[in-house]
């Protein structure tokens, strides 16, 4: 009997990943709790183990698919040696065809992204009883968005087709099942060009024949597919492709002899081939997405000031090998700002405050989220009741979740409950900037780069080393007066840090 692997449950408010890399392949042997397949979601990355032994007997969702919880990933076959054909004595023809019968693979119409419902079948580039590799394409689908290659996600025979050209499908329903048991005896048979000489041939530099549409357009505009430059996977000519290059004029230059090649200008279809690509990762999409959805609904406003920072940098020299050595870790800006804006929340509270529908909840705790550049963009993890931890806790804390960020380690209970958020913009060289809400909360602090100016104090003119801090606040919770009492209690707690160091 197969076991099943599904997508597990991946916290709270997270319903479903993207297929990030598969580690094993259909015939491999597989041990228990032995790492299956990575998702990404749009906060973590996370690993799925195998739920027992033996060998994986199909994969039913692609690298880049998006998956919901519970969805169906693959199966697995009792036993180490499931995926081969044992030389033993044949016992039973029946089990034999039950098993190649539970291997076929179902095809099924690709997620094509968000507000992309349904999708139009192309035409398909197969026919039952056609030996197909993996990756070959097998039938386009068209959206009101744009055009999309379903490929073979495993060699084999096409052993069905479910949907046929022209009917409308939802992502999820059955396009063709595939006999992968199919791939073996399509190893012996001859090539299967031969099979279909009329076919348009595949453009220069590139194995791939023109999609089914492109190839339909090339022969309606009279385009060989050598004078098409292809976009698509391993360079295969996409409809796209054909659109460009009959606009470009390239086609008609093309079908004209050509003798020197006279320098005309910047062609189109050379700038596609300079550019890359790149599918946006579902941490990306999610950034992008609350980003804007911040916009949309706070009715967003900045207020500025800055700071002297002199007395905490002298501080900071004065104590930080003892603070070094009695608390094992060093003594940076963060710990000062995040107890300043402790503070600052206790005396305005609305700062800490959210808005839920018609109701204002205010926060009687500090849950301060901190915000950290990584190499697959930007994550809030948060320094819990922050207000009641000593600037070395805050400290230590914010160095053991600097480092789970880098190591791709966050769980979801390291990125969820913030009240106030602190980004620190200074530590790439910015001066000045405003900072976005980070949703649903009301306020979030931006520090910069601190930088030595002229400045007048007590009547001289001294060089002194200034930070301006941007607090960006939602003013449906918070009045202009409360932020600007906000900022300046931050203000003075870092010029007086002595308020501050009490508790180091």
């Amino acid at each position: 009997m197969a076991t099943e692997i599904r997508v597990p449950t991946l916290g709270e408010s997270v319903s479903e990943a993207t297929i990030a890399q598969w580690f094993k392949k259909p015939g491999d042997v597989i041990a228990q709790d032995e790492p299956l397949v990575e998702l990404e979601t749009d906060k973590v990355t996370v690993e799925v183990p195998a739920p027992s032994s033996g060998t994986l007997e199909s994969i039913l969702v692609k690298e880049g698919d998006t998956v919901e919880v519970g969805a169906l990933l693959g199966q697995i076959a009792e036993g180490a040696g499931a995926a081969k054909a044992p030389a033993a004595a044949a016992p039973a023809k029946k089990d034999t065809k039950a098993a190649a019968k539970a291997e076929l693979v179902d095809v099924v119409t690709p997620s094509a992204g968000e507000s992309v419902t349904e999708a139009e079948v192309g035409e398909w580039s197969v026919k039952v009883g056609d030996t197909v590799k993996a990756d070959d394409t097998l039938v386009e689908l068209e959206t009101d968005k744009a055009a999309q290659e379903v490929p073979a996600p495993v060699g084999g025979t096409v052993v069905k087709i479910a949907a046929e050209t022209g009917s409308t499908v939802e992502p999820g329903v059955l396009l063709c099942q595939i006999d992968p048991s199919g791939a073996a005896a399509s190893a012996a048979a001859p090539a299967a060009s031969a099979l279909a000489p009329a076919a348009a041939a595949p453009s220069a530099g590139t194995s791939m024949p023109p999609a089914p549409s492109a190839s339909k357009m090339m022969a309606e505009n009279n385009v060989s597919a050598n004078q098409v430059a292809g976009s698509g996977k391993r360079g295969q000519v996409l409809k796209g492709d054909v659109i460009n290059a009959i606009a470009s004029g390239a086609a008609s230059a093309a079908s004209a002899p050509a003798p020197a090649q006279v320098a005309r200008g910047p062609v189109v279809v050379e700038d596609e081939v300079r550019e890359e690509r790149v599918r946006m990762t579902k941490l990306r999409q999610t950034i992008a997405r609350r980003l804007k959805d911040a916009q949309n609904t706070a009715a967003m406003l900045t207020t500025y000031n800055e700071v002297d920072m002199g007395p905490v940098m002298e501080l900071r020299k004065q104590y930080k090998d003892l603070f070094e050595k009695k608390h094992g870790v060093k003594l940076g800006f963060m710990g000062f700002f995040t107890k300043a804006v402790t503070h600052a929340l206790k005396e305005v509270p609305a700062v800490n405050a959210e808005i839920d529908g018609t109701d204002i909840i205010y926060k009687n705790f500090a849950h301060i989220g901190v915000a950290v550049g990584t190499d697959k963009g930007l994550v809030v993890p948060v320094v819990r009741d922050a207000d009641q931890m000593t600037i070395a806790e805050v400290e230590q804390e914010i160095g053991n979740l600097g480092r789970k960020a880098r190591d791709g380690k966050l769980g979801m209970a390291d990125m969820t409950g913030g009240t106030f958020t602190i980004s620190n913009g200074g530590v790439y060289g910015s001066l000045m900037s405003s900072p976005i809400l980070n949703a649903p909360q009301s306020g979030i602090l931006g520090m910069h780069k601190i930088q030595q100016r002229p400045m007048a104090v007590n009547g001289q003119v001294e060089i002194r080393p200034m930070m301006y801090l941007a607090l960006s606040y939602d003013h449906r919770v918070i009045d202009g007066k409360e932020a600007v009492t906000f900022l300046v209690r931050v203000k003075e707690s870092l010029e007086d840090p002595q308020r501050l160091i009490l508790d180091l």
